[in-house]
């Protein structure tokens, strides 16, 4: 559930796009494309053509990487129900989510880098993330009760339903966002955390604070990276090794299918929850990170850099992200899943087929702009006015032609004197000098 994930730790500048919306909510993109180190002509400038504004225009790679994560999130929940009669989808089920929320965790941590706490920040955060997820995690519930008849479906805030852990985890991670930006080695402090999250149970309950705590080191490799870091692996020597990875990895997943527990991978338990000594927790936490990046980094590979027809897609991943549960749930809750029909390799492929033109359609503009009030809400009624806003909508108010008293008042002031305070008489001989 990929909206997530703007400018997201020292070194490459970044600016806020206004029109940008994430893996996550609220994306704020870096102002060079990973695909473009600058200009033609490195040190060159023109002076008759000034260099577009940072951040005025959205990156088609980030976007295209977040489009297509968000269908692979899709095409999980829609094997979920279907992958028990098949070994190759449990093995496309184990592949797929070894890699999809890894890689749109680390775009988020990415486009988090210019998270400082400031309050328009805070502003963005509460109604880009937390609105969302408290009318969602409030949605969910009220779904089930109604479609699958369960009064009992409780509504908290505490317990994310469903996918809604996201917003819940990606809340945490933005507002612990300036403590990383801080340390001098995040990355080793961040696996530290989720290799002990690992090996402590019955812990994590509330708020999901497992999921939040393992999936943490990559949000934080986001937060480390850099644009160069993204052009170095979609080299073409990059694209063309990512074939045989993907083809051994999902052949080792056939393999593994009966030997091991899918558990690990939604990084929501305790090594002792998933029957094994405590010990287990932090090596398996070590082996999944190393093969969750070696296929992000293939899957980045293979995004392309140019605009495509899915790109505008990107800027509406969060609503097919939290909109597509509605329909998956609700076909499970109907019981559409149980179809003989839909257990053979037609149905699997047709069950993908829908799922994916269903996500697609929902990030499209349309959509957007109908969810809008709940996704992105202005809520400016909740926060207090700016300083700077309101400092610049008085300008704008003010008649053509009209300035400040104190503008009028310095017009014939010399530069090394300062004007004479308002209401002040300067002694004679001082003005006729």
């Amino acid at each position: 559930m990929f909206h997530a994930a703007s400018s997201l730790v020292p070194g490459s500048r970044s600016t806020r796009n206004p029109n940008d919306q994430h893996n996550g909510p609220q994306d704020e993109h870096d102002d060079r494309s990973p695909g473009r180190s600058g200009s033609g002509r490195p040190g060159h400038g023109s002076a008759e053509q000034p260099s577009p504004r940072p951040g005025a225009q959205r990156d088609a790679f980030f976007d295209n990487a977040k489009y297509l994560a968000i269908v692979l999130v899709a095409l999980g929940h829609s094997w979920e129900p279907l992958k028990g009669d098949s070994r190759v989808l449990q093995a496309a089920y184990m592949l797929v989510y070894t890699f999809h929320m890894p890689a749109f965790i680390v775009v988020s941590g990415f486009f988090s880098r210019s998270f400082d706490g400031s309050p328009a920040r805070l502003k963005r955060l509460v109604t880009g993330v937390a609105v969302p997820y408290v009318v969602f995690e409030s949605a969910y519930p009220l779904f089930k009760r109604v479609v699958d008849h369960d009064p009992q479906a409780a509504i908290t805030l505490l317990d994310p339903y469903y996918l809604t852990w996201f917003l819940c985890a990606l809340f945490i991670w933005r507002l612990t966002t300036p403590i990383w930006k801080t340390l001098r080695h995040p990355l080793p402090v961040a696996l530290a955390i989720a290799m002990l999250a690992s090996l402590t149970p019955r812990f994590g309950g509330d708020l999901d604070l497992q999921r939040v705590l393992q999936f943490l080191p990559y949000f934080v490799l986001g937060l480390c990276l850099r644009p160069e870091h993204f052009r170095l692996v979609r080299r073409r020597s990059v694209r063309i090794a990512a074939v045989p990875v993907f083809a051994l990895s999902l052949a080792f997943c056939w393999w593994a299918v009966s030997k091991v527990d899918t558990g690990w991978l939604y990084h929501r338990s305790a090594a002792q929850e998933l029957g094994q000594p405590w010990w287990v927790g932090p090596l398996m936490q070590l082996a999944l990170l190393g093969c969750s990046l070696l296929l992000t980094a293939c899957f980045f590979s293979w995004v392309p850099g140019r605009r495509m027809w899915f790109t505008v897609l990107g800027a509406g991943t969060l609503y097919g992200y939290l909109l597509h549960g509605f329909l998956i749930k609700g076909a499970d809750y109907r019981g559409w899943f149980d179809r003989p029909a839909l257990h053979g390799p037609l149905g699997e492929i047709a069950v993908s087929v829908a799922i994916a033109a269903a996500v697609t359609a929902l990030c499209t503009p349309p959509v957007r702009r109908v969810f809008r009030f709940v996704m992105e809400p202005k809520m400016a009624w909740a926060f207090k006015p700016n300083a700077a806003e309101l400092a610049r909508e008085r300008a704008r108010q003010r008649p053509d032609g009209e300035r400040p008293e104190r503008e009028r008042g310095e017009e014939h002031t010399s530069p090394s004197e300062p004007a004479p305070a308002p209401g002040r008489r300067e002694p004679a001989g001082v003005q006729e000098r």
